[in-house]
């Protein structure tokens, strides 16, 4: 049977993903068949322990934005031998994995049929996030959908992708944010299939996958519709003129 590895990130100073991971662990490494996550320098300690202590292949590198971090977890897992993989943003896993993880462990298996499925969430799963965040990812969705010419969640912070297509991703990702790129550069330049799947697993859960740092509700909107327009104009340019 053809297993699919993981490829995740995260950025946790405070450690507030260690008791989770602590309690999936052996889970996570049952459901994949190898673990490769890039941890930011300033992560806590304490999550470098427990990772040590588990078959997560960890590499540490600089903070340097979250698309850094997804193209150096992308380049650190094509090192592995999978030839599937799953992405996943590390606190979204630990939310799907905690409420969700018949549903995680069924998906993970289907996903060597596809050479990219974007993973997005239902309707139930995308209405449990902040109001800022729905709104604004409304209509970066919008904006991807009429790219890709179907109707996606493009915002979920996960997908799937054969190495051939990671081997795409990694020689022409270089954009602020990754969201929109990635699916793009299969569509666009690899010329390979997008498919799309809706979970239930990728919901929002304040104590785990809140932002760090409080913020006034006026920074809130403004940080996530600054995240909407580079998305959404990822979409719209990547792949027409490589």
């Amino acid at each position: 049977m053809i297993r699919t590895s993981l490829v995740t990130v995260t950025h946790d100073p405070h450690g507030r993903n260690v008791r989770l991971l602590q309690e999936f662990k052996d889970l996570l490494e049952d459901v994949y068949s190898e673990l490769f996550i890039t941890v930011s320098e300033e992560s806590s300690i304490n999550l470098m322990d427990v990772l040590k202590n588990s078959k997560f292949k960890t590499k540490k590198i600089p903070k340097l934005g979250a698309a850094h971090a997804r193209r150096e977890a992308v380049k650190f897992g094509l090192s592995g031998t999978g030839q599937y993989f799953h992405y996943c943003d590390f606190d979204r896993l630990l939310t799907w994995v905690q409420n969700h993880s018949i549903e995680l462990r069924k998906i993970v298996s289907l996903l060597p049929q596809f050479d990219y499925l974007i993973l997005g969430r239902t309707e139930r799963a995308f209405n449990t996030h902040p109001f800022e965040w729905i709104e604004t990812e409304k209509i970066t969705n919008k904006i991807f959908s009429i790219e890709l010419g179907k109707e996606v969640d493009i915002t979920a912070g996960s997908c799937a992708f054969s190495r051939e297509a990671g081997n795409y991703i990694k020689d022409y990702s270089k954009e602020k944010m990754t969201d929109a790129e990635w699916a793009m550069i299969v569509h666009r330049i690899a010329n390979l299939e997008v498919k799309y799947l809706p979970v239930e697993g990728l919901e929002y859960q304040e104590d785990i996958n809140s932002i760090n740092g409080r913020v006034t509700d006026s920074e809130a909107w403004l940080s996530r519709l600054k995240l909407s327009f580079i998305i959404s104009e990822t979409a719209c340019k990547v792949g027409k003129y490589e």
